[in-house]
């Protein structure tokens, strides 16, 4: 359980970063303070959902693009995530592809190296004990 909700902690917190880091370089992705915490919640959610649905669908229908599932996954959520009022707007098709991007980069990046930061420190702890 403990993992699982560190788990859900690191994506929350990679998914705000970088939808921040996307409103921050793109001109045409905003993001409106009121609604950046459901839009990063759903966000989050749909990912969760997503990646491992696209994952099979791809796997049985097109094997071909097993590679790029965590970029179509990201810009389903991102899409899901623009429908709520309030929360993000994104406007032009090369600013849905950079913003896919970014935000794929920096959730899979930062997964990555805070799962490898929480193991460390959780390594060390058992070892102090």
């Amino acid at each position: 359980m403990v993992r699982f909700l560190i788990g859900l902690a690191i994506s929350l917190i990679t998914a705000a970063l970088g939808i921040l880091l996307a409103a921050w370089l793109l001109d045409e992705f905003r993001v409106e303070a009121g609604g950046f915490i459901v839009a990063v919640v759903v966000f989050t959610v749909a990912q969760a959902i997503l990646s491992p649905f696209i994952f099979n669908v791809a796997r049985q229908y097109a094997s071909a693009i097993l590679g790029g599932i965590g970029l179509v996954s990201t810009f389903v959520a991102l899409l899901i995530a623009s429908l709520f009022p309030g929360g993000i707007r994104v406007d032009g098709a090369v600013t849905w592809v950079l913003a896919t991007l970014i935000v794929w980069i920096v959730t899979a990046l930062g997964t990555w190296l805070l799962g490898l930061w929480w193991l460390k420190n959780r390594g060390g702890q058992r070892r102090d004990a």
